[in-house]
């Protein structure tokens, strides 16, 4: 590697890892905030027993995961446009990435729900637990702890993802690297660089995974 070379990575470093700071990671965390909420409304719906509800989730969470996530994305920000509703950049990422991220998740925490024993339930109903109270103080922390790995495995995913706001002009960190590259007209080692710190940044989160599975345990009937 030329001194030349080895002096363009670690100039660009700074203004790449600042896209992950203020733009890249910031994204994720409150698309994958919002779309838990949501996650969490349509898989109580779709276990609920009326069929209505159940129906309402259901078409749902089949049209976001029957759809591309560039699709919808598009279809936010250039789309509403032509039926006269703009929303900026950053907001219709947040607003794509949520209502992905939702649809997804949602069969995660219903699954989760699912994997808690009956007998859980019974026991809550037994001591006086109203059947919203044994959700919320036994089943859902039980779920919770079900329900980490594949979470994390969405939120890594996600992370990713928000590479394809840099379609829509949100400044993250592959816009960054995108810039710079075009500057530079070294394309290759950039999107190479980009792409270690988007390692760098799942290795981190697999780290804090593996420790929120370990203080989840504890929730966990045996």
């Amino acid at each position: 590697m030329s001194q030349a070379t080895w002096d363009l990575l670690v100039e660009s470093l700074w203004p790449i890892t600042l896209g992950a700071v203020r733009g890249t990671i910031p994204l994720a965390l409150m698309s994958f905030a919002l779309g838990l909420v949501l996650a969490l409304v349509l898989a109580l719906m779709r276990l609920s027993s009326r069929w209505w509800l159940s129906g309402v989730a259901r078409g749902y969470i089949s049209v976001v995961r029957g759809t591309p996530l560039l699709v919808q994305l598009f279809v936010i920000f250039y789309g509403l446009p032509s039926i006269g509703v703009v929303i900026s950049p950053w907001p219709s990422a947040v607003i794509a990435f949520s209502i992905n991220v939702g649809g997804y998740a949602a069969e995660v925490i219903r699954a989760a729900i699912l994997s808690v024993p009956k007998g859980q339930w019974e026991a809550a109903y037994m001591i006086g637990m109203s059947h919203r109270l044994a959700l919320r103080r036994i089943i859902l922390p039980q779920a919770a702890r079900v329900s980490v790995p594949p979470l994390s495995n969405t939120f890594i995913s996600l992370v990713k993802d928000t590479s394809l706001a840099s379609l829509i002009l949100v400044t993250e960190l592959f816009r960054q690297a995108q810039q710079v590259a075009a500057f530079s007209q070294e394309f290759m080692l950039l999107y190479l660089e980009a792409a270690g710190v988007y390692w760098v940044i799942c290795l981190a989160l697999s780290t804090v995974q593996g420790s929120l599975e370990k203080r989840l345990d504890r929730y966990v009937a045996h």
